[in-house]
């Protein structure tokens, strides 16, 4: 009988602290309520998290942990001087301490379901690398069964190419990849509502509408 892959889950986050995190949202939003939209997308998305199958829940944190970080999550601070270095550390510390495939992703999709990351992890039995492409152009989601640091090393991130150039750094690896279904990250307000919009019994929807529904982006 075949063994199927041990996943370890990893979410890679900064603490909503107001204007430290999703500053594209100000304007509309204000800082204070930006990082309300923040904590609510990292709640639902560590909730999601939790529900999934995972030999392990590591969060690689930006800031300092606060209330909204459940329990039986190993954290790690992020390092690194930019996004895709810090992408790989991550990577490289959740492997260290526990050599198994690993899945990564952000906290600006709170539409995340324990569905599609178990499907992720499936995906690395029979795949090296799984990517969840997102709506932007990037991605929202990077599975690897053993981490390559030579996949992130340099990738220009917050770009409409990001995605694509992951993509052919996996095609020139010669290593076999799933594709998960593609998702909006949250990064303005047209965005929020959006996504909101799919998840109506959400905290983030439930943030979003307490704001108010005449914010205009």
């Amino acid at each position: 009988m075949k063994t199927k892959a041990v996943t370890q889950i990893l979410v890679i986050a900064k603490a909503p602290v107001p204007g430290a995190v999703k500053t594209r949202l100000t304007p509309p939003y204000t800082a204070r309520e930006a990082a309300a939209l923040a904590e609510a997308a990292l709640r639902d998305t560590l909730s999601a998290v939790t529900a999934a199958p995972a030999a392990r829940r590591v969060l690689a944190l930006l800031g300092e942990p606060g209330p909204w970080l459940p329990e039986g999550y190993d954290v790690v601070a992020q390092r690194g001087d930019d996004l895709a270095a810090r992408l790989a550390a991550a990577f490289a510390d959740a492997w260290a301490a526990l050599p198994v495939p690993v899945v990564l992703i952000g906290m600006d999709t709170p539409q995340v379901t324990p569905a599609l990351l178990a499907e992720a992890g499936r995906s690395l039995d029979e795949h090296e690398v799984v990517v969840g492409p997102a709506a932007d152009g990037g991605f929202w989601l990077l599975g690897q069964r053993r981490p390559d640091p030579a996949l992130l090393a340099g990738l220009p991130t917050s770009r409409p190419d990001t995605g694509a150039l992951l993509m052919e750094r996996i095609r020139a690896a010669g290593v076999r990849a799933a594709l998960l279904p593609e998702l909006t990250d949250v990064d303005t307000a047209a965005d929020a509502r959006a996504v909101a919009a799919r998840i109506p019994s959400s905290r983030f929807a439930a943030t979003l509408a307490a704001l108010g529904a005449d914010v205009v982006a």
